[in-house]
């Protein structure tokens, strides 16, 4: 990790919310932003902020998500989230998280990532699928 992360860092993300973005089951006249969707653009979100401050070989996984979905946006409303970082604890990273579309606010909550090394997490979930291919029972046994 760069030092230039430090809490305070900021982005945004503007989009409009585009139909893989919203719900199906409440027939077309409710098509909204869907909460799954809306956590991952959070994560993306602050996923990018992180890029620009990590060095070659780091990337970052979401750990936590804490939100309150508190409006309802329709499909091809514009949507802009806010993501600060609150706290850092070694390669551990919390996120403050804000949303609003063009009418209302939609999101408020907290993101937790954590900075791994690339190469080693490769390694690590190689070794894991070994493990749980060895557990597979035989076929036709």
């Amino acid at each position: 990790m760069k030092p230039t992360l430090q809490p305070g860092l900021e982005a945004q993300a503007r989009f409009d919310v585009d139909r893989e973005r919203t719900i199906d089951f409440m027939g077309e006249a409710a098509r909204v932003y869907a909460t799954p969707m809306l956590v991952r653009d959070i994560e993306m979100t602050c996923r990018n902020l992180l890029l620009a401050h990590l060095d070659a070989g780091e990337d970052s996984v979401g750990t936590r998500v804490e939100i309150d979905h508190i409006g309802a946006t329709l499909l091809g409303m514009p949507v802009e989230l806010t993501v600060r970082v609150a706290e850092l604890n070694g390669r551990a990273v919390v996120f403050e998280v804000e949303g609003r579309d063009a009418v209302e606010p939609i999101v408020r909550g907290r993101h937790s990532r954590f900075v791994v090394d690339v190469a080693k997490t490769a390694q690590r979930l190689a070794a894991k699928a070994g493990k749980a291919a060895a557990m597979k029972p035989a076929a036709g046994g």
